[in-house]
């Protein structure tokens, strides 16, 4: 079995991290929805009903709530993490260049 440079480990291990930092926090985002959208339709039930106001805060939310999904489980696409790691590798190419060529 081939044994991976140091470098290489490393940077699995920080895109590894990277990526179960992203799922804790969407799902942090998550629950803070499922509990603070309940408490706002009870406000909103409790002080007046004839007008529900608690809908403009639950589509906001879900529409941010979307796109932080998206961001987090959608690898392909437009600007998927495919997309992002070449662009990363290409100015990292670039860079290099730079340097070689002064």
């Amino acid at each position: 079995m081939e044994k991976l440079p140091e470098s290489d480990i490393n940077d699995k291990y920080l895109r590894a991290r990277k990526r179960v930092d992203d799922l804790k926090n969407f799902y942090y985002h998550l629950v803070a929805y499922c509990l603070v959208i309940p408490f706002l339709i009870f406000i909103n039930y409790k002080t007046y009903w004839g007008f529900q106001w608690f809908w403009f805060p639950v589509a906001g939310w879900a529409l941010g709530l979307g796109f932080h999904a998206f961001s987090v489980f959608v690898d392909k696409g437009i600007l998927g993490r495919r997309w992002e790691g070449k662009k990363i590798q290409e100015f990292m190419d670039e860079e290099e260049e730079k340097m070689r060529w002064g």
